[in-house]
């Protein structure tokens, strides 16, 4: 890719995930998701990590489709950042592994419903299948028109932000032309909006070096669910919080 309940409970989720639909005319353009609480998951359950990060990419699909269908347009993901790698070897290989298995998996699939897929992060630190799948997955569904799936995988902020003033300072961009605009062209995102909600799972309430430049006006949403357990319900909730924040981008009125 480029540069939680009793039976009651449900009931009333899933009224608010209808509720969303049916009252918000306004959906986000671009949702970023920190996907934490794999490894929670499955030491709750006695499991083993990997067990998690698996768990933890079964439920892509049925998020990619939920928030296409609730109109939202662009989906970032953040699968693997830059500080990932010091975590011990076998995990880091057992994630590329699956990342990669992912991809070849589901690449098709996506394609045929219109997904355009993109990669946000660096590649050449990446195993060489990984990267061909990468690659392969963003030239085929390059010319569809449906929501686009970012996946930032060796990604990290300020490597993203030091790799633009890098390419900046390369071409020679002078301080008088620079602008925020002349900056964004530098970034992976170049031609992604910034994102308008940015949600994290697991309870967990920081960044963790995701999108810094990006989400300066971003709402956020943190819930508790670990990210195997998140779902179209999940989203909904999301969704419906978003819906209610009125966002002033620093002036006085909502806009």
């Amino acid at each position: 890719m480029s540069r939680g309940p009793s039976e009651n409970g449900d009931e009333s989720s899933v009224a608010l995930h209808q509720s969303h639909h049916e009252g918000s005319s306004r959906p986000p353009g671009h949702v970023a998701i920190i996907m934490d609480g794999n490894g929670r998951w499955a030491e709750s359950r006695g499991q083993s990590r990997s067990d998690g990060h698996r768990a933890g990419t079964e439920n892509l699909r049925r998020i990619i489709r939920a928030f296409a269908d609730s109109g939202v347009n662009f989906l970032t993901l953040y699968a693997f950042s830059t500080e990932n790698w010091v975590r011990p070897d076998e995990e880091v290989h057992f994630l590329l592994d699956i990342l990669r298995e992912v991809i070849v998996r589901e690449a098709q699939s996506l394609h045929e419903e219109g997904v355009r897929i993109k990669h946000l992060g660096r590649l050449d630190r990446l195993s060489p299948e990984l990267r061909q799948a990468i690659q392969e997955a963003v030239e085929l569904t390059r010319d569809n028109t449906g929501i686009t799936l970012s996946g930032a995988f060796d990604y990290g902020g300020r490597a993203e932000i030091l790799d633009a003033v890098r390419s900046l300072m390369a071409d020679g961009v002078g301080p008088e032309q620079l602008t925020e605009s002349v900056f964004q062209r530098y970034l992976y995102t170049r031609d992604i909006p910034d994102p308008d909600l940015v949600i994290r799972t697991a309870g967990e309430m920081r960044l963790s070096n995701f999108l810094l430049w990006q989400s300066a006006y971003a709402e956020y949403y943190a819930t508790s669910v670990l990210w195997p357990d998140f779902d179209e319900v999940e989203v909904g909730k999301a969704l419906e919080a978003f819906s209610r924040r009125q966002r002033r981008f620093g002036t006085v009125s909502p806009v």
